[in-house]
């Protein structure tokens, strides 16, 4: 399928064939009729891209602070390589889009395919042929409403939120700052209310249309006349309410706004606008309220609402984005908004670039509504496309199931230099996996994990995708006769691993190995020279600082991610099985009760491990604490020796009243991969035993168990 797809590094602008979107549960697959460019938040989007590095650094210096920080924690060359694999991205552009369903999974049954509808979303409703839509995201469109009226449902329903603020009354005088496209819609739900609206803008031409369309009156914001003219309209009293819909870096909207507004009159801000609130005379003096609309409504920036499909209750949060979006249509399809009066321009997707040489002013021509056209295509429905590059055949063809982040850092380049050759990178939308297999030259892009499993074009599949899929590309991958390195964590169930194993036992030719890379790196494997010496019990203890993550990020979720006993805190137990080589038989946990409805309670946590070989591991693992910290620390005591780890970064040996000084650094992720492809290789066992993997994997989910019951749980 076709996409406008931007590289955030250089900036550039181009259309793009890429592979269709994956579809998955709470999903809607639509293929795209039309879609809007959103001139202003578009507009700014791709300025950032094209400045220089400095340039995107001063326009965001709290992710700066980030970067230094990490630097301070993981080491330049780590954090570089991270910053490196954010900035050499390609993003996609458009929020709001219509056209007709082509797919669906939403929980609800309530989209069929052939069903026209509205589309929203950063990153979903995208100027694309073909988009994976969650289903509080979607709206059916009226049969009356056309679809380029309904490309403008996204931009409609943050006005109609911003109108919603201001509660507007019949006959209210209200007026409206800034006169682009949301400041259009915004006249005209406004005037469909009742209301007296007057409208203010820096373009002559903007207040001419308002005026021709919304028929309204208008200023320029240069007009000498204009505070007189807000005087007559108003009959001395100001306004009621004012609704910023202006993008503009100045503090101009709010200083007009203070100026015109009646005592106790409100200021309703939409557009991104700079906020230096001047206390004084007015906002202080005629006790002025202020509110700041979200985007299209109740729901936004929730992943809940968003991106788990649950809708809030009906009776108590009457309007939500995909309500406040079949309201925005239902007005259209009732004849209340003229929105084909704002079409001034309509392209095809292969012309899109153009498009934008009239926003970013390279053509001078007046613009208000922009579309994008999406004509029939053969190739809309293709999943996987061949890449350019040119791959040498290796005894080893490698394929991967997700590549995020994690997995573009510490993964993929770590196989450069061995007899890999690298066949297909599947994620669940296009551009991604266009991006990877482009920077890293895989041979292949897909979104349909299955179909990359099935083909025998490839003899070994790492998986690196969400943690709910883990345990069925597993499966699926064994019994389609490949090799298998999984992301941690192996699955997120009791059912699931079982499952697992069962497979594992029917196929004892092909390697599973779980990224357990701590066991890997060279701090570990030097202590454990002199602790595998050892046949007496060990203690071990291990404390993490592991950060606050919120409630709502998809490792929290049960269901999704597993938690963070079962999505990280695994890797520690598998660490005091490496050093104790022996298999843990009972484990214990205690977890504090926080006040703060934001924090879980296992995230901190104390859980105590008994080993077969009466050794004793102890983990203290906590959200509570400062990330100045470093994040781990790891002791171990047997035998007369202690060795420690300080964050992987270093560690100590005391032997013999002597202590030795370990300059080892890293985690382990380069050593663990390469360990993994020898064993594939030459046809070994894994580097970890199916074993070890299953009694880590029993022990994360009898951790949970204890703190549910507040008794010890026996590992078998």
């Amino acid at each position: 399928m076709k996409q406008l797809i931007q590289n955030f590094k250089t900036g550039e602008l181009y259309v793009d064939e890429l592979p269709m979107p994956a579809l998955s549960a709470g999903m809607v697959l639509v293929e795209n009729e039309f879609s809007l460019i959103s001139a202003g938040t578009e507009k700014g989007t791709v300025k950032v891209a094209q400045s220089s590095l400095i340039g995107k650094a001063k326009q965001r210096p709290d992710l700066v602070a980030q970067v230094l920080q990490n630097i301070k924690k993981e080491g330049l060359k780590a954090t570089l390589e991270k910053v490196r694999t954010k900035l050499d991205s390609l993003k996609a552009l458009g929020y709001s889009t219509a056209g007709f369903v082509k797919a669906s999974m939403d929980t609800n049954g309530k989209f069929k395919i052939g069903d026209r509808v509205a589309c929203a979303g950063q990153d979903y409703a995208s100027h694309a042929e073909v988009v994976s839509v969650p289903q509080n995201l979607v709206a059916k469109i009226p049969d009356n409403v056309s679809f380029e009226e309904a490309s403008f449902t996204t931009l409609g329903a943050i006005a109609l939120q911003g109108v919603r603020q201001a509660n507007p009354m019949l006959g209210e005088n209200i007026c409206v700052i800034g006169l682009g496209l949301l400041g259009q819609i915004t006249c005209q739900l406004l005037s469909a209310n009742g209301c007296r609206v007057f409208g203010i803008d820096v373009s002559d031409k903007m207040v001419q249309l308002t005026k021709e369309v919304s028929q309204v009156e208008a200023y320029n914001r240069n007009n000498a006349a204009l505070l007189t003219a807000i005087e007559t309209f108003t009959r001395g009293n100001g306004f009621d309410k004012i609704i910023i819909t202006a993008a503009a870096p100045t503090n101009d909207p709010i200083e007009l706004s203070v100026q015109i507004a009646r005592k106790k009159g409100q200021i309703i801000v939409v557009g991104a606008v700079k906020m230096d609130i001047p206390r004084d005379p007015h906002f202080y003096r005629k006790e002025l309220d202020l509110k700041i609309s979200c985007s299209y409504g109740p729901g936004r920036y929730d992943n809940v609402y968003e991106e788990q499909g649950h809708d809030y209750p009906f009776a108590y949060v009457r309007w939500t984005e995909q309500r406040n979006m079949e309201a925005f249509l239902d007005l259209i399809a009732l004849g209340k908004l003229n929105l084909k009066a704002l079409i001034t321009h309509t392209f095809e997707i292969d012309d899109a670039v153009k498009a934008y040489d009239l926003i970013l002013g390279k053509v001078q021509e007046p613009f208000v509504g922009i579309l994008l056209k999406y004509p029939a295509n053969e190739k809309k429905n293709k999943n996987t496309f061949q890449a350019k590059n040119v791959v040498t055949p290796q005894q080893i063809t490698a394929s991967f199931i997700g590549a995020g982040s994690f997995a573009q850092s510490y993964l993929i380049p770590n196989l450069k230099g061995l007899p890999v050759s690298l066949d297909a990178v599947v994620t669940n939308n296009g551009i991604n996996a266009k991006n990877v297999s482009s920077k890293f030259g895989f041979a292949r892009a897909s979104t349909n994990a299955n179909e990359i499993i099935e083909d025998k074009g490839n003899n070994t599949i790492f998986i690196a995708s969400r943690h709910d899929s883990h345990a069925q590309y597993v499966i699926k991958s064994l019994q389609e006769n490949k090799h298998v390195f999984v992301e941690k964590p192996l699955c997120i169930s009791y059912d699931e691993l079982e499952a697992v194993a069962n497979i594992v036992n029917q196929k004892p030719n092909q390697l599973l190995m779980v990224g357990f890379n701590r066991r890997f790196a060279p701090v570990s494997l030097e202590l454990n020279k002199t602790f595998s010496k050892i046949t007496e019990p060990k203690v071990i203890n291990i404390r993490v600082n592991a950060g606050f993550i919120p409630l709502d990020h998809w490792t929290q979720i049960a269901t999704i991610g597993g938690g963070r006993i079962v999505g990280e805190m695994c890797h520690f137990i598998d660490l005091m099985q490496y050093f104790t080589n022996s298999n843990p038989v009972q484990v214990y946990a205690q977890c504090i009760a926080s006040t703060s409805s934001q924090v879980k309670n296992d995230d901190n946590i104390a859980i105590v491990v008994t080993f077969a070989d009466g050794s004793i591991g102890n983990l203290v693992y906590v959200a509570n604490g400062d990330k100045a910290m470093p994040k781990e620390r790891i002791e171990i005591f047997a035998g007369g020796s202690i060795g420690v780890i300080n964050d992987f970064k270093d560690g100590y040996l005391f032997k013999g009243n002597k202590q030795s000084t370990l300059k080892f650094s890293g985690k382990g992720h380069s050593q663990e991969v390469a360990a993994f492809i020898k064993a594939v290789q030459q046809g070994t066992v894994s580097p970890i035993s199916f074993e070890s993997i299953y009694y880590t994997t029993v022990t994360t989910l009898k951790i949970i168990d204890s703190l549910q019951t507040g008794l010890p749980q026996s590992i078998e």
